[in-house]
């Protein structure tokens, strides 16, 4: 008789976890090769020198306002550069200047696509620099962040287009400005928004948190703005309209919008406070001079009038001039006329705003920026990101599990001091631990790090996932059963034998998945140490995406840094669950084939012989 068909073996799940992972990174490289572009035209670069092509006369206001006050703080002269003594400046690395700034606010300051930090105002610190005899290194970070980075000593100069103000000086000293300080209102052109007269309370009105212009609208307007982190996020929001208007510096504003955006600038305005310069901690005096004596130089030789030329060409306004009282007026152009030359015969070509599909589809789907993006991500964003969420793991797992065995301890000398760090570093906001660690610990022990906050942040990563860990390690140990415990000493171990040899490694079987989804979180958390400042070389996936983003005012190449962190989590997940289902039911028993039945002469089955 036929035999019945034997049921084929399960396949094994190490093999589905190799498909899932094809299929994930086959996803990515669909984006990347396979997908064709859609006919449009290239995305633009914001963080390239747009030249004399983007001239712009003063606005027709700019002049006639008077809130910038008296001017009192440009120094009278200034000390020739071959009488600066470089080796009193008190640098934190002798012989380099240390600079915090931005990557989102091109032209002024930005990261081009071969990952070197650029714009005017660090181009200008370069010149000045290479004046005094001093090499540049540059770091990226948060504004809101960028001022306290200084005072702490985290940073030697802050360059980030920052208007100088009273409340400012208290935490930081300035340099003389080197360049003029104006807003700019951009608004869709449906004449709803066209002056900041018609701001008013009810509308949503983006600035960018901790900027003069977050000042003006809260205490000068007294309105209640929506704030973002960057310039690229607040006007990505005005494009599709989530804010009615962007009060945004005149820089960013003019090299943010493009033809067909469906918005333009309506209005420009003085800054309430002064002029641009470079921020310097208060305990550098003589830096803030060589600094200074370096901008005198720089403007007497030309080297400031082509990079103003070159990079934000703008009539300057009357009675404004950079550099101390003593110095040149640059040579420029006549800006104004070439402006007037630029414009002539060009139509207004802002377009009006797009459908909500076709600008969801510009904004998040641009084929050519994926194409663009991957190989930065993978080249950069990637490796770091790794080994961020590597170390920390590592270091967080270990104490995590002291933390778990001294929680559990039956000294409460031990036991407390667990219970309190746990609860602290579980109920605090994961950015206001990298930031104490970063900034409160960074100048302690900036001689091991060589003021490198890299490593920094992997341990402060590594101390909010040991909270965690603790308790999930914590949990385990306390899952299994007491007659563990019991049968251990009973056969003579110690307290100590049975619990290190019996009792929590059966603990720590039981957490497994538990820890390999923290270890997923602390892939994603590893954004956040972006807030230290890093090296365009030390940026992970998300840094590199966003510093796209702001190069070219899109937000696809941040949904392509989210295709690889999905390439990272999606086969982590699935080995989660592939684990947990390996200790809840063991290894499956081998399937062995049934042997060929024998057949005799006369085609009979013998029977086989019956056990007694």
């Amino acid at each position: 008789m036929p035999t019945s068909p034997i049921a084929a073996p399960p396949r094994p799940l190490p093999v589905r976890l190799c498909v899932i992972a094809a299929v994930s990174l086959l996803i990515a490289l669909l984006a990347l090769v396979a997908v064709p572009a859609p006919a449009a035209h290239a995305a633009p670069d914001n963080c390239v020198a747009p030249g004399l092509a983007s001239a712009s006369a003063a606005p027709v206001n700019l002049a006639a306002a008077d809130e910038g006050g008296v001017d009192k703080y440009t120094t009278p002269t200034t000390t020739p550069v071959d009488q600066i003594d470089v080796r009193a400046l008190e640098l934190i690395t002798p012989g380099t200047i240390s600079v915090g700034t931005l990557s989102d606010a091109g032209p002024s300051i930005c990261v081009n696509r071969k990952g070197v930090f650029t714009g005017f105002d660090n181009e200008l610190l370069k010149a000045v620099a290479a004046k005094l005899g001093l090499k540049t290194t540059f770091a990226g970070t948060e504004f809101a962040g960028l001022l306290s980075q200084v005072a702490n000593n985290r940073f030697d100069v802050g360059s980030s287009s920052i208007t100088t103000t009273d409340e400012r000086r208290q935490t930081v000293d300035f340099t003389n400005g080197y360049d003029f300080g104006y807003f700019s209102l951009v608004a869709p052109p449906d004449g709803k928004v066209t002056s900041f007269s018609d701001l008013g309370p009810g509308q949503r009105i983006g600035v960018v948190q901790g900027t003069v212009q977050d000042d003006y609208v809260v205490n000068t307007l007294k309105l209640d703005p929506v704030k973002f982190p960057d310039y690229a996020t607040a006007y990505a929001n005005l494009k599709t309209g989530q804010i009615d208007a962007w009060v945004a510096p005149s820089q960013q504003a003019e090299g943010a919008v493009k033809p067909g955006d469906g918005v333009k600038i309506t209005e420009n305005t003085f800054s309430v406070n002064n002029f641009v310069a470079w921020a310097v901690g208060k305990n550098k005096p003589k830096l803030v001079a060589a600094l200074n004596s370096g901008l005198d130089a720089i403007i007497a030789d030309g080297t400031y009038a082509k990079l103003y030329t070159d990079w934000v060409p703008r009539e300057l306004p009357a009675g404004w001039t950079p550099g101390s009282k003593a110095a040149a007026k640059p040579d420029l152009p006549d800006i104004a006329a070439i402006a007037r030359d630029n414009a002539a015969g060009k139509e207004d070509d802002t377009g009006t705003r797009k459908g909500t599909l076709a600008q969801l589809s510009d904004t998040f789907f641009n084929w050519d920026l994926y194409k663009e993006s991957f190989p930065d991500l993978f080249k950069t964003g990637l490796p770091n990101t790794l080994l961020l969420a590597l170390v920390s793991g590592v270091l967080g797992t270990l104490l995590g599990l002291l933390l778990a065995v001294a929680g559990i301890s039956r000294s409460r000398w031990l036991r407390w001091p667990a219970r309190i760090y746990t609860d602290i570093f579980r109920g605090l906001p994961a950015v206001v631990v990298i930031l104490i660690v970063g900034l409160g610990i960074g100048p302690v022990v900036s001689d091991v790090t060589g003021n490198n906050p890299y490593w920094l942040g992997a341990v402060a990563l590594a101390l909010l996932a040991a909270a965690y860990i603790g308790e999930i390690f914590r949990s385990g140990i306390q899952s299994v059963e007491a007659g563990q415990l019991e049968a251990s000493r009973a056969i003579g171990f110690s307290y100590g034998q049975s619990m290190r040899l019996v009792v929590i490694p059966q603990g720590v079987r039981r957490v497994l998945p538990a820890l390999m989804n923290q270890f997923i979180s602390l892939i994603k958390d590893s954004s956040l140490v972006y807030f230290l400042g890093l090296l365009a070389s030390q940026r992970e996936l998300f840094a590199v995406g966003r510093d796209l983003n702001a190069q070219t005012g899109n937000l696809s190449p941040l949904v392509a840094a989210g295709l690889v962190y999905l390439l990272l989590t999606i086969p982590l997940t699935h080995l989660v669950n592939y684990i947990d289902h390996r200790l809840r039911t063991g290894r499956p028993a081998p399937v062995e084939d049934d042997p060929e039945p024998l057949v005799t002469s006369d085609g009979l089955v013998p029977e086989s012989p019956k056990k007694l």
